[in-house]
């Protein structure tokens, strides 16, 4: 590889510089656009002698061309698969978990292409909408516990609900050690109401439900932030449309992957 590329010469034809730099870019942009890691740790990598081109030690400064194989510590990276959204209406008895040695874990049931992973957990016993992405800075925006972001849930309970209850459920129910934030709920049927979260304590409706002596009989999730079940049936899933996706990113702009002191709630932990 030239380190300077002045220009190339192909089959007696001589490639202008600037055609040259159109084609080419920084080694350090070149690893951290296939997700292998940011530029500044790609600097470190080069500084540590780990990267080469073309079996070539590569220092800074270093551009990679079209056809050039770039490896660090002696393995190709590759690059980054097209960034994937799918929305899932889950069904009972599937668990939200990558370990494919659960027999049920939701990543064997989808069987999708490549790799995905669940953003949260919806319960094993709990149906309905999860997001499943290969995006993890979408993740981390999602999951962070400041940013507010909305869930919306279907809840049956074994016996008659009153306005007692909703009062209390929306006013804030004391468990695990602190009070509920307030949150939307409305009554919808004799043993039904629909609840609004924006946070995520661990399997929070169950216990607020049993903190006033009732129990879930079955919970669905159908939204989270701007994304509804619609018409999805359960066991199937879809792509977002490119609306959803743009929606979506355009709420999670402002939200924080690492913001101070908000620590990471568990989105699909609710129920």
């Amino acid at each position: 590889m030239n380190e300077y590329y002045p220009f190339v010469n192909d089959q007696d034809k001589i490639i202008p510089l600037i055609l040259i730099l159109q084609m080419d870019k920084s080694l350090n942009k070149y690893i951290s656009e296939t997700g292998f890691c940011s530029r500044r740790d790609a600097d470190k990598y080069i500084d540590q002698g780990r990267v080469t081109i073309n079996d070539n030690i590569a220092i800074k400064g270093n551009r990679v061309m079209p056809g050039d194989v770039v490896e660090i510590d002696g393995e190709p990276i590759k690059k980054k698969d097209k960034t994937v959204y799918l929305i899932f209406n889950k069904p009972v008895g599937i668990t939200c978990t990558t370990d494919l040695k659960d027999k049920h874990n939701i990543i064997s049931f989808i069987d999708f292409k490549s790799r995905i992973f669940p953003i949260g957990r919806l319960d094993k016993p709990s149906e309905g909408l999860i997001f499943l992405t290969n995006d993890g800075d979408i993740v981390n925006k999602i999951l962070r516990a400041g940013n507010n972001h909305e869930k919306e849930y279907i809840v049956t309970v074994d016996k008659p609900i009153s306005g007692d209850f909703v009062n209390k459920m929306s006013n804030g129910i004391r468990i695990l050690d602190t009070v509920t934030k307030k949150c939307f709920v409305k009554q919808e049927g004799k043993n039904r109401f629909r609840i609004i979260l924006t946070q995520g304590l661990n399997r929070q409706i169950r216990r607020m439900c049993i903190a006033l002596g009732y129990h879930v009989s079955t919970l669905k999730r159908v939204r989270i932030m701007n994304i509804t079940l619609a018409n999805l049936p359960v066991g199937k899933w879809r792509y977002f449309t490119n609306e959803e996706i743009k929606t979506m990113e355009q709420l999670v702009a402002s939200s924080s992957k690492t913001a101070e002191g908000a620590g990471f709630v568990d989105l699909d932990a609710q129920e």
